[in-house]
């Protein structure tokens, strides 16, 4: 029986697509090199953590000279690459709450990006419990953020259902016995939680 299902965000609920944003602001070629030769993942990794979100640009944009004004545009633009709301995923959301099955988050985001999202998207604060991964310090995949949701919700392992779009994120979570779902899209989604006899 599932206790809770587990969401991730980014690309579950709202769309993350840095490169979008880049290449209609510099264009993709420009976009390519500096992708090539700096990792902005790794940064956002950083900040994910829990680093603080401008230092962190913001010394990487002096790592990366060449690159430091579009660098900043991960700061100044960061909206815009978290954009739009997956309607239809926050559907299913609002349908489980309305059948009284708890729903949590659990999305590599950083402190302060989490905050500028949860005043652009009020539906953020829809969770029963949201699991930041900048808030514990750890981000997916690593084994001690899902301890940290088994240890504090009191819902065993084989009733929580995690959907995420990263396939090593759900390998994570299935090592611990987890239900899961890989996330393509909601409307296998919806099946799925149909399947389980949550909608």
């Amino acid at each position: 029986m599932i206790g809770a299902v587990v969401f991730d965000i980014g690309n579950v609920l709202i769309r993350w697509h840095p490169e979008r944003v880049y290449d209609a602001l510099i264009g993709k070629d420009r976009r390519r090199r500096m992708f090539a030769e700096v990792d902005l993942h790794a940064m956002n990794d950083r900040i994910d953590r829990g680093a603080n979100w401008q230092v962190v640009v913001q010394e990487t944009g002096r790592a990366f000279p060449e690159y430091r004004a579009e660098i900043q545009l991960w700061y100044d633009r960061w909206l815009e690459m978290a954009t739009p709301e997956i309607s239809e995923s926050w559907e299913l959301l609002e349908a489980l709450k309305g059948n009284n099955v708890p729903v949590f988050a659990l999305s590599n985001f950083g402190i302060e990006t989490f905050d500028l999202a949860r005043k652009h998207y009020p539906k953020l604060e829809r969770f029963d419990r949201a699991y930041i991964s900048g808030h514990l310090g750890v981000t997916k995949p690593a084994p001690r953020i899902y301890e940290i949701v088994e240890e504090t919700c009191g819902i065993p392992p084989e009733n929580l259902l995690f959907a995420d779009d990263r396939a090593e994120n759900i390998q994570a979570a299935a090592a611990r016995g987890w239900k899961t779902h890989l996330f393509d899209g909601p409307e296998n989604f919806r099946t799925r939680l149909e399947a389980e006899g949550l909608l």
